[in-house]
This record gives structure tokens, sequence and C-alpha cells, in this order.
């Protein structure tokens, strides 16, 4: 259907389109340093741009698109990812859990400095992934660590090969995240095509499929619990969601937002009921959660860990907003950087305002706990010290069940934060911190304050 005479004469410009963006991928992809800012901008600039087309004018052919989607991140599949070095750590954690270590445990460089070799190419692995990732105890939940392990039974011994099973995984969460987003968006009489502003958006093909973030197999899971719950299948929704948070922990953010999802009437008689639902829900999450950490547990595990979480409230900064301003506050006031006290202050506010959400907002729909969810979300990473650029995918997914479009706005000026990288101490220029969140807080205000709220246009009931 793809090759007839009629479906080419048709798509002719889209087509046009689609080879211009399988050019500037493949560009992006094998002839690409992040430290080119010139050509890394003026190329994802391109990108978003047929991107946008595309969607615009082939939006009624959802075959089209699928295949797009998928020929996109086909590109990337011997591709070494050249905007991040993380993936360098995921493959250490994979082999060191095939070769019987708990990757919890141990730091790479403790292994380095008394110079044993637990698994293959550790040295060079050690290298890639920088020195900051290597003095730390690993941050990546268990099922994370199963992705990892799984990604090294592709064939071969290169770091490619662990590469390219990495990415397979990743992109099948993405033929996922298709078939469910497509189920919910019809479920809530919401435009099927809106998938395809996160699948075909060059930031999601980018960031995951190219740079191997695991954002995506969390969204996976995340929205195949909330179909379940959709669909009135509690346990077996707080099961998958045990599996979105443990392959990210960002999910729990959301867990406070379920109340009125299920007590959406305090009045009504079955509402003990309810309530009982919500708090097996959360035993289940716990427990599957617990389960799957089982197999690594131990007290300096424990330890282990919650010194690694800790970090990113207390130590990282990176791509911050309002915790920068907070910052020269603090500088101004004492003179020195009082990221400690500025992030668990941060952190408490966020507490609050998920939990002002929780209860003071209605939350009983479907579209109104999508609702709910980016905007904890987005406060969030508003108020965080650290956002790196694959962070925002969670952001994209959430939008496409509203009418916010914040998201795909910043999923478009996030690609400056890149810029830090152009010197050589990878120092961030804060004017361009600052213009990056001048565009994204403009739209998310305008959006915010016009006159007509935007849930209005979806109906209130499933």
């Amino acid at each position: 259907m793809l090759l007839n005479p009629t479906f080419l004469k048709l798509y002719k410009f889209p087509i046009l389109l689609a080879i211009s963006s399988l050019l500037f991928y493949f560009g992006f992809a094998y002839n690409l340093q992040r430290t080119d800012s010139i050509k890394l901008v003026t190329l994802y600039v391109a990108l978003f741009f047929v991107f946008y087309k595309l969607v615009k004018l082939t939006k009624s052919n959802l075959l089209f698109l699928t295949v797009l989607a998928f020929a996109f991140r086909a590109v990337f599949i011997l591709a070494i990812p050249n905007l991040s070095q993380d993936f360098y750590r995921f493959i250490w954690d994979g082999r060191m859990v095939l070769q019987g270590f708990n990757p919890y445990l141990y730091t790479p460089y403790f292994f380095i400095s008394i110079n044993d070799f637990p698994i293959p190419q550790a040295q060079e692995l050690y290298l890639g992934m920088g020195s900051l990732s290597a003095n730390h105890y690993t941050n990546y939940p268990p099922l994370n660590q199963l992705c990892f392990a799984l990604a090294e039974l592709f064939p071969g011994k290169s770091i490619l090969s662990s590469v390219i099973g990495l990415r397979l995984i990743i992109i099948a969460a993405d033929f996922g995240t298709l078939y469910f987003g497509k189920k919910l968006l019809q479920q809530l009489k919401l435009p099927v095509h809106n998938i395809f502003w996160y699948l075909l958006n060059p930031f999601i093909i980018i960031e995951l499929t190219g740079n191997l973030h695991f954002e995506g197999v969390m969204i996976f899971f995340l929205l195949w619990s909330l179909y379940l719950l959709s669909c009135n299948k509690w346990f077996l929704a707080a099961v998958v969601f045990a599996c979105s948070v443990s392959i990210k922990l960002i999910p729990l953010l959301f867990l406070p937002l379920l109340w009125q999802w299920f007590v959406p009437n305090k009045k009504d008689a079955s509402v003990w009921l309810n309530i009982i639902k919500l708090i097996g829900f959360y035993a289940v999450v716990g427990l599957f959660v617990a389960l799957l950490f089982t197999p690594f547990y131990s007290q300096q595990f424990i330890l282990n860990y919650a010194e690694t979480v800790g970090l990113w409230f207390q130590n990282f900064e990176f791509n911050a907003s309002l915790y920068y301003i907070a910052r020269e506050i603090g500088y101004q006031i004492t003179g020195y950087n009082e990221i400690a006290i500025i992030g668990k202050f941060l952190a408490l506010l966020v507490f609050i305002m998920v939990i002002a959400l929780a209860f003071f907002r209605k939350n009983a729909t479907m579209v109104q706990l999508f609702s709910a969810m980016l905007f904890a979300l987005t406060f969030y990473y508003f108020t965080a010290t650290t956002v790196h650029p694959w962070y925002i995918a969670t952001l994209l997914i959430l939008s496409i069940f509203t009418k916010y479009k914040f998201p795909l706005v910043w999923s478009l000026v996030i690609i400056l934060s890149y810029l830090a990288y152009a010197n050589f101490n990878n120092t961030e220029n804060l004017w361009v911190v600052s213009l990056e969140y001048v565009v994204v807080y403009s739209v998310f205000l305008y959006e915010i304050l016009r006159k007509e709220s935007v849930e209005t246009k979806f109906p209130k009931t499933l």
C-alpha cells in the first residue's frame, strides 16, 4: 500500500521530508561530536521542523507514521552514542550481573584502583563512563539491571554488540508504548495520531534510541499500567506499575495522585471498598518492587543506594532553573553553595505540591489524572537541581493525553543544554540556560493562565 502509484503521488512531499530526515539522522548518528555546537543545534532544529511537518501533513495515515518512527530508529542500530556516556555504565553493570557480582556493592573505581578487571573490556568501560559515574555506586533499579544483563546476550563480545542489545530493548519498548498509547487515546476519545508527537519526536529518537536512556522502557510500563487502571484491573496495574518504578524511580512521584482515581466520591456507599483497593494497589507496588530488589539485598546495598539517590538532591547540578536562582541567593547571603540545604528544602516543597495536587485538585478521570501527573512532574523538574535532557521524555508522553504543549516546546529547546559541552570544562552558560527556561516558562504560563480551561474540552468520563 505504501508503494502504490496513488500513494506516491499523494505523499510526494512527505516522502521527501522523510528521506531528508533519514539523511539528517544518519549525520547525527555517525558524523557528529557533541562539542560541535553549531552542527548539533542546526541538525536538531532541522529534524524538529521536518518532524512537525510530517505529523501535521500525514496524521491521518497512522501506518505511514509508524513505518517512519521505526525506520528513523533503525538508522541508529550500529551507532555508538555520541551525546551521552552513560551507556558505558549500563554495560559495566550488565556484565557485572552476568559475572555474579552485585553491582550495588562496588564502584568501578574500586576494581580499577586495585588493578582488578572483573569483566571484559573493564578498562575501556571505566574510561568511557568518566570519573563521576566511576566513583559512585550504581543508581539504576533492579529491572533496569536486568535489561543491562539481557543486552549482553546479544551475539558478540564487543561494546558495539552490547549497544545493539540495549538499543533493541528500548525500541521494543517503543512498540509497546505505541500499542498502549493508541489504546488510551482511543478510550479518551483523543486523536490517535497524538502518540506520534512522542514517537516521531527527534528528541525521543535521539535521546532514547540514540543515546540509550531507559526512560522509554519506564514509560512503556507506566502507560501499560495506566491502561490497566482504566480497565479497572487494579492488581495487574499495580504489578506493571512496580515494573515501571523498577526501571526508573520517578513514577513513585505519581502514587499519591491515585487517591481520587480510586476514591472519586467520599460520600459513595462503596468508599471503604475503594480505599481498600487503593491500599491494596500501594501494597502490591511496594511488594513487587521489594521482590525485584531482593536478589541484590544486603545492609550495605541499602546504605550505598540511599547515598547514591541522595546525591541527586545534595551534590549534582545541571540545567536547573529555580534552583539556580535559589543558589545565587544563597551565595549572596553566605558566600558559598548551599545545595545541601536548598536541595532538601526543594524536595520537601515537591512533596507538599504533590500532596496538594492529590487532595485539592480533581483527579477522578483519566484525563485529569494525566494532567495532575504532568503538573507534579513539571513542578519537580522546575525545582530540581539536575535536569538532564532525557528527563523530559516522561513530560512529553503525559502531555499527549492533555491539551498542554509546553513539554513539546521544551523537547525542542532542551538541545540548548548540550551547549555546556562546547567548552573544555563542560561549564554551563547561564545565559543559555536562561534562554531555555524563558521559552519553557512563557509557554507554560500562557497555557496555565489562558481564560479557557484546557480540560473542559475533554469528556469527564471514559
